[in-house]
C-alpha cells in the first residue's frame, strides 16, 4: 500500500489543502487489496465466455444430429414426381410417405356445382322467390324483396349471402348490361350438388322467379361430380381434385383424365406413375452441415489450446474441461456399430482429414452411394437405439450446457460461479468498508482542513489581543 501525505503549505497561510484529493489517494491505496480478486474474476470471466461459444457450437451440432435421428425429421422426407403431369401434378409427400411406384387411372375429374338465373335488365323489378337444395339437404327458399333487401338481382343476392345457405351467390354482368344471378355450392364435389326446385322435383315450393314482363329461368350449370380414379387398381373418389387420401401422406392435383388419342382426337384415362422417394438431396445437406459444424467446434478448441495476439494463454488453455470435449468429439470417428456395410461414419464418406487436427471431411459420392444402396442401414445407423445416432447424442448431451444431463461445460460453467460469487462478495465487503471509511476520513480531514484555514484569523486575534495590552503591534 502506497503513502500518502498532506501537502498544505504554509500552515499560517490559511489556504489548508485538497480534501477529497486526498481522500482519494488514501481509498485508491485501499483497493490495491481488490486487484488479485478482479484479476482473477477477469480471468474467470474470459473463461465463461469460451464456455459458453463451445455450448453454443455443441448445440449447434446436437441440433445438425437431431436432424438426422428425429423419426420424423430430414430422414423422413420424401420428394415425389408423375410421370405426366398434364393429368397428375404432385403437390407434397409428408414424412409419412413410403417410397415408392403407384399408378393411377383418372376416370373423371371433380366438379363445383353451380346455377344461374336468365339474363334480366340490371334495373328490373323481382317478384317471387327461389327455392334450392345442396346435396341431400333440405329445401331452402328465400323470398324476393323482403323488408330488408331490395327487390333486384343484387338484392337477392345479399339477402341468400346473409342467410348462410351453403351457396355463394353473385351477380354476373354481360356486356350489354344484362344481368344474371349466380349461384356457386361451398360443397366441392357430388355433396354439393345444387337443385333447383320446380314442380316437377318440388312442386310444394317451386322457384317463382319473375319480373315485371315475364317468369325467369334459374336451372343448374354444372353437376357436383366427385373426382374418380383408380390407385393401384382401387377405385378412390374425392370430393376435390386435391387428393390427399388416394396415397398415405402425399397430396396431388388432378388436371385432366389423360392423354388426346391422335387417331379419333379423343381424350380417354391415361395410366399415370406417381414415383415417392426418399429425399436424399435434404439428407446429403444435412450430413453437410454436421461435419461444417463439428469442424466448426474442433477448431474452436484447437485454439483454446494456443496463445493470444498478445503472447498470453487463451481462457481454456490446459484445462480439463479442454481435454474432455477433444476426446468425447473424436471418438465418434472410432465409433463402429455391427457387422452390416454402414456401421460406421466411414462407411458413410465422413473420414478424419489430412492435417490430422481432429476435423473430418465429407465424400458426398460416398455418402450419396450408400443411400441409394442401403438406405434402411443408413437410417438405422442414425435412428435404432445403441446405434451412432443416440450414442453420439449422449456424448454431446454429457459435454454440453444441459445442467440436468451433467454436461461438462456446464459443471465448469457452475464451478466458475461459485468461484465468482465468493470474489464478488470479497470485493462488495472490501467497497462497504472503504465507504464507511471515506466517510469517516472525509469528515476528519474536513474538520482538520476548517482548523488550518482558521489559524490566520486566531494569529490575528492575539496580535490585536497583545495590543492591546502592551500598545505594540506584534511582528
Amino acid at each position: 500500500m502506497g503513502n500518502v501525505g498532506l501537502n498544505f503549505g504554509s500552515a499560517t497561510s490559511g489556504n489548508g489543502f485538497d480534501v477529497a484529493s486526498t481522500v482519494n489517494q488514501i481509498v485508491t491505496n485501499l483497493q490495491t487489496v481488490e486487484a488479485p480478486w478482479k484479476t482473477q474474476l477477469t480471468s474467470l470471466r474470459s473463461r465463461d465466455t469460451a464456455l459458453s461459444s463451445l455450448g453454443n457450437q455443441l448445440s449447434t451440432l446436437n441440433t445438425d444430429l437431431l436432424a438426422l435421428t428425429d423419426f420424423q425429421g430430414t430422414m423422413a422426407s420424401k420428394v415425389g414426381s408423375s410421370s405426366d403431369t398434364n393429368v397428375l401434378q404432385l403437390s407434397s409427400a409428408n414424412a409419412t410417405s413410403v417410397a415408392g411406384t403407384h399408378t393411377v387411372v383418372v376416370q373423371n375429374l371433380a366438379q363445383t356445382s353451380s346455377a344461374a338465373s336468365d339474363a334480366i335488365g340490371a334495373s328490373d323489378v323481382l317478384t317471387g322467390s327461389i327455392t334450392f337444395k345442396i346435396g341431400t339437404g333440405d329445401w331452402q327458399t328465400v323470398e324476393v324483396g323482403d323488408s330488408s333487401t331490395e327487390a333486384t338481382l343484387s338484392g337477392l343476392s345479399a339477402a341468400i349471402n346473409a342467410a348462410g345457405l351453403g351457396v355463394q351467390a353473385s351477380v354476373l354482368t354481360n356486356a350489354d348490361g344484362a344481368q344474371r344471378l349466380s349461384l356457386v355450392s361451398r360443397t366441392p364435389g357430388a355433396a354439393g350438388m345444387i337443385t333447383i326446385a320446380d314442380s316437377t322435383n318440388y312442386p310444394a315450393s317451386p322457384t317463382t322467379l319473375a319480373d315485371a314482363n315475364s317468369g325467369i329461368g334459374l336451372s343448374t350449370v354444372q353437376k357436383g361430380m366427385d373426382a374418380v380414379m383408380t390407385v393401384d387398381g382401387v377405385e378412390v373418389t374425392s370430393a376435390s381434385n386435391t387428393v390427399t387420401n388416394a396415397i398415405p401422406g402425399v397430396t396431388f392435383q388432378l388436371l385432366s383424365t389423360g392423354a388426346i388419342n391422335s387417331s379419333s382426337g379423343t381424350t380417354g384415362p391415361e395410366s399415370v406413375q406417381v414415383i415417392i422417394a426418399n429425399d436424399t438431396t435434404s439428407i446429403e445437406t444435412a450430413v453437410i452441415k454436421f461435419v461444417s459444424d463439428f469442424n466448426t467446434i474442433i477448431k474452436s478448441i484447437n485454439s483454446q489450446e494456443g496463445k493470444d495476439s498478445s503472447g498470453n494463454p487463451e481462457p481454456l488453455y490446459g484445462t480439463s474441461v479442454l481435454s474432455q470435449l477433444q476426446q468425447g468429439l473424436q471418438s465418434a470417428l472410432n465409433m463402429r456399430f455391427g457387422n452390416e456395410t454402414i456401421n460406421s461414419l466411414i462407411s458413410l464418406g465422413i473420414t478424419a482429414t489430412a492435417t490430422a487436427d481432429g476435423t473430418i471431411s465429407l465424400n458426398v459420392d460416398t455418402l450419396s452411394n450408400a443411400l441409394d444402396s442401403n438406405f434402411s442401414q443408413v437410417l438405422s445407423f442414425f435412428q435404432d437405439m445403441n446405434m451412432f445416432g443416440s450414442t453420439f447424442r449422449n456424448t454431446l448431451d454429457n459435454l454440453g450446457t444441459s445442467s440436468s444431463k451433467g454436461g461438462a461445460i456446464a459443471l465448469a460453467l457452475r464451478e466458475d460461479q461459485g468461484q465468482e460469487k465468493t470474489l464478488n462478495d470479497n470485493v462488495e465487503r472490501q467497497e462497504a468498508l472503504i465507504a464507511t471509511q471515506k466517510e469517516h476520513l472525509t469528515a476528519e480531514l474536513n474538520l482538520a482542513n476548517q482548523i488550518l484555514q482558521s489559524i490566520p484569523q486566531q494569529i490575528q486575534q492575539v496580535d490585536e489581543m497583545y495590543s492591546a495590552i502592551t500598545g505594540y503591534k506584534s511582528k
